[in-house]
């Protein structure tokens, strides 16, 4: 009978985890090197889609994330983390048109909701954003899109938890994995402590290959770097989140803005020491495209920007469930973990608590890589 349960990672991950393991009667130890929230899930766009994901099975699952996201907001008394204003996106050139005709007609041909628009369209639902920024025509509006805010997501998540007996262990890294006869019994901190454990689900994030490593496993991982830019408060109504050729955004809450763009990413670079530090002309360039996008960010400053570590299993689909042949060690690890982690989280509780989900993670299995 599964009795303890350590969750390692305090992110969307660990805390939608143990918020459904603590629901389901389990003693759980959630323990992060860091802070909840410190890591990964406090430096990403957050944007919830199914946006032109592959395979059939990644779609449908993220699809399937998202309703849980409502489910969950909706029941939720003040429960203000989740946005669902839609995504809009258009493309500066006819390479870009071309694929971006080839995705709105394969998420359309999924049954996933999605239409184009004109300029007059897109200023009725942004009205002010600047319309000599926009194409005429053949603007992509997916209105069931949206965004959370990670942090005030993992602090309900969390505090739910622990007021059903859960204890959040900070600043406390995992160091070793006790395994003997194909069965994990012990997780040790660098505090010195032991956990005796039942099960372990693994939701570092970037870390997730050296967790799996301490169980002898090896998990293929190609983690990159996210730049985010943060905005002072600015009196501009932005809605939604918005891919513009040159700068995508949405809201931050408080009247921030946050803007990011692949160049962007390109900008940071990792001393030999490990430090990171971003070009500020980049920077500057993604700001300006805003500005361009939206005149009254123009009094618009920075505020923050902040680099995050995605974290990517190689073949790019998520790390779902049990391990075969270690049966109490379970995964749940992903990029997009923003829009699964709802769902994903609760399923891999329920199996580490031993119900098998073979048919809704199937596709995400350990065994895959």
């Amino acid at each position: 009978m599964v009795e303890h349960v350590v969750v390692v990672g305090a992110g969307v991950y660990g805390a939608a985890v143990a918020a459904s393991l603590t629901r389901r009667g389990a003693r759980v130890t959630v323990v992060d090197a860091g802070a909840p929230a410190g890591g990964t899930s406090g430096a990403t766009f957050s944007w919830t889609n199914s946006c032109g994901k592959q395979p059939r099975a990644y779609h449908d699952f993220s699809v399937v994330s998202m309703e849980a996201h409502r489910r969950l907001a909706a029941e939720v008394p003040h429960g203000d983390w989740y946005h669902e204003g839609g995504n809009l996106e258009w493309a500066a050139d006819d390479a870009g048109r071309q694929e971006l005709r080839k995705k709105v007609a394969g998420v359309l041909d999924y049954g996933y909701e999605a239409r184009w628009l004109s300029r007059a369209e897109v200023l009725d639902l942004e009205p002010d954003m600047n319309p000599g920024g926009l194409p005429a025509d053949e603007i992509a509006y997916f209105p069931r899109e949206g965004w959370i805010e990670p942090t005030r997501l993992i602090g309900h998540l969390l505090s739910g938890a622990v007021s059903r007996g859960a204890e959040l262990v900070r600043d406390d890294a995992v160091t070793d994995l006790e395994v003997t006869a194909g069965v994990v019994r012990a997780v040790r901190l660098a505090s010195g402590r032991r956990l005796s454990v039942d099960a372990v689900v693994n939701c570092a994030g970037p870390q997730a290959a050296r967790i799996a490593e301490l169980a002898g496993l090896a998990l293929p991982m190609r983690n990159t770097l996210g730049v985010l830019i943060y905005t002072s408060p600015v009196a501009v109504s932005v809605s939604r989140v918005v891919h513009a050729p040159h700068v995508h955004l949405r809201p931050d809450g408080a009247g921030r803005l946050l803007l990011h763009t692949p160049d962007v990413d390109d900008a940071a670079h990792v001393s030999d020491t490990g430090e990171i530090s971003v070009d500020q002309s980049v920077v500057d360039r993604v700001v300006e495209a805003g500005r361009a996008l939206y005149p009254g960010m123009r009094s618009a400053t920075v505020e923050s920007v902040r680099v995050g570590e995605r974290p990517i299993p190689g073949d790019g689909l998520p790390v779902l469930g049990r391990v075969v042949d270690l049966p109490n060690f379970h995964f749940a690890v992903s990029h997009s973990g923003a829009t699964l982690s709802v769902h994903a989280g609760d399923l891999v509780a329920a199996e580490a608590l031993g119900e098998d989900q073979s048919d809704a993670l199937a596709a995400f299995r350990f065994e895959r890589l």
